[in-house]
């Protein structure tokens, strides 16, 4: 099976959130299933300079956007064995940030089409092309309307994985024809129109074979008003087509045993986790307490990361429970100064750090007692499984990848590694703590439930095992080919890398002839003399 992801981010070259950590995990995770995964990025001028020294240039081509041919350079890396195929126009993305462009729209559409064009540039013709978020969504289409024609790209099949819904990449109707190449019964046909304009994201849920989201509770969820942010009704319309799967976390870097962050690294043993405990409540400023229940949060402070709820709550069981706080992360100020107030009220009881240390958030992993999140919705979610790697049980709320990841602790069967509640309101929340402050002051069944944290699989290779059999279910199914009709797709693939090659040969024999006739004398017009 051989995929190419196309990402506007990738760890470790370029991040700003969870759409990097998938694009530099998932294809290592996938290449272990036995996968050929490439990985194109766009070359970003902030990509530290250590890898792009490590880079070899291996084509440059032109690439359509609209009626315009515009360079790129095709420079590769491989990292970790996975290689790694970097998208050069200085225009583009020679800039200090990556996003928040006024030209965003033709930056991405013109990466999109180059995502398609260096296909033969690099020998590689792939089963299936794998996109990610608006930034790529437009590539299907592209596809289908410049490429389809074309033997190299005609069984190429693509999955559209949707991370964050907020961001669908909206543009006026002009970036039909002046960026994309399409023509306006693309438009008319509802296939890319919203409002009006164009919306790249939708051109993404539309035109490609399969379309996944990161975890199955927000596969469903989005399909309603509430979560669908305006596309609720093209996504009820996919009906089987979407589908989601809980992304992973790295196993070997969230590793208590070998977590150079932690002050004692520890497997299974609970003694040794408290030991962090008590190193953490010293660091912090808090009262040594073990039988007093740790309670962390390692989050945006925001809304949507469900601060209406603790800021709500926090007096009630300050008041009320024998629990201390730690709150790490940076957010609304509104509720950053809300938890700055109380931690002057229980300033023995509460811990509120306004920044991102991930030295400290892994402290807090290893140290708490109970993560919450309380998550107004949550698309996937990587903390919850961080915790339970760690042995620090999860209180989540039922939204999202934390419902399908955290289960809500049985005593009768012994079953779940967390505890949850449903309706987002204040009431609920607390009953949830509480139910598992009960738990805590029994050593054995907290032990149990600490046991079936450590003991599920949060990697990785689980995703990639569930996206392997997607893959496998929406590739080309051939008929059975001759051995002379096997020979042709083979003539057929190394003739694109051929001509592609010898076209990258002849524009570098052009510069060079350029370059040559620039150093020369320039030669005058009077008969044969040279004016000098």
């Amino acid at each position: 099976m051989k995929v190419l992801f196309a990402a506007a981010e990738g760890n470790p070259f370029v991040k700003t959130g969870g759409l990097a950590d998938v694009a530099g995990a998932l294809p290592k995770a996938l290449r272990k299933e036995g996968a050929d995964v490439r990985i194109v990025l766009p070359k970003y001028g902030s990509i530290a300079q250590s890898y792009k020294d490590k880079m070899k240039l291996v084509a440059e081509i032109q690439v359509p956007v609209g009626w315009r041919m515009k360079y790129a350079g095709i420079w590769e890396l491989k990292h970790e064995g996975v290689p790694v195929y970097f998208v050069d126009n200085e225009d583009y993305f020679k800039r200090d940030g990556i996003y928040g462009y006024f030209d965003d729209g033709e930056r991405f559409a013109f990466f999109s089409r180059a995502v398609l064009e260096i296909l033969p540039y690099i020998g590689f013709r792939p089963d299936i092309v794998h996109t990610h978020d608006w930034h790529t969504a437009v590539t299907a289409a592209l596809l289908d309307k410049h490429y389809r024609h074309n033997p190299f790209y005609t069984d190429i099949r693509t999955v559209f994985t949707v991370h964050n819904l907020q961001f669908q990449g909206h543009y006026g109707y002009e970036v039909l024809p002046e960026l994309l190449g399409l023509d306006h019964d693309h438009f008319a046909n509802g296939q890319v129109e919203y409002h009006g304009g164009v919306n790249f994201l939708k051109a993404g849920l539309v035109f490609n074979d399969r379309v996944t989201t990161v975890s199955p509770t927000y596969a469903e969820e989005i399909r309603t008003p509430e979560y669908g942010e305006g596309l609720d009704g093209e996504l009820r319309f996919l009906g089987d087509k979407l589908s989601g799967i809980v992304n992973g976390i790295d196993e070997k870097s969230y590793n208590p045993a070998t977590d150079p962050h932690i002050p004692v690294n520890y497997r299974n043993e609970l003694d040794k986790k408290r030991q962090n405990k008590a190193e953490l409540q010293r660091s912090l400023g808090l009262p040594e307490k073990p039988d007093v229940p740790l309670l962390g949060m390692v989050s945006r402070i925001t809304v949507q990361k469900g601060f209406d709820l603790v800021a709500d709550g926090l007096h009630g069981l300050m008041e009320h429970d024998d629990v201390q706080l730690v709150i790490l992360g940076a957010g609304d100020r509104y509720y950053e100064e809300l938890l700055v107030d109380h931690a002057q009220r229980y300033p023995d009881r509460t811990s509120v750090q306004l920044k991102f240390d991930e030295g400290l958030a892994r402290q807090i992993y290893a140290a708490s007692d109970m993560l919450l999140m309380p998550s107004r919705f949550e698309p996937c979610g990587i903390s919850q499984l961080i915790s339970l790697r760690y042995g620090t049980v999860p209180i989540v709320r039922e939204t999202g990848g934390l419902k399908d990841t955290v289960l809500s602790y049985n005593e009768f069967t012994g079953e779940g590694n967390g505890f949850t509640f449903g309706p987002y309101n204040t009431h609920d929340m607390l009953w949830t703590i509480r139910r598992a402050l009960q738990f805590y002051q029994m050593p054995d069944l907290w032990k149990a439930i600490v046991r079936n944290a450590l003991a599920g699989d949060y990697s990785w290779g689980r995703s990639a095992r569930q996206y392997m059999g997607l893959y496998e279910e929406i590739a080309l199914r051939r008929e059975e080919a001759t051995a002379s009709g096997e020979r042709s797709a083979a003539e057929m693939v190394e003739e694109a890398v051929r001509a592609a090659a010898s076209q990258t040969a002849s524009a570098k024999d052009q510069a060079k002839k350029r370059s040559r006739e620039k150093a020369k004398p320039e030669a005058g017009k009077s008969g044969d003399m040279f004016i000098v």
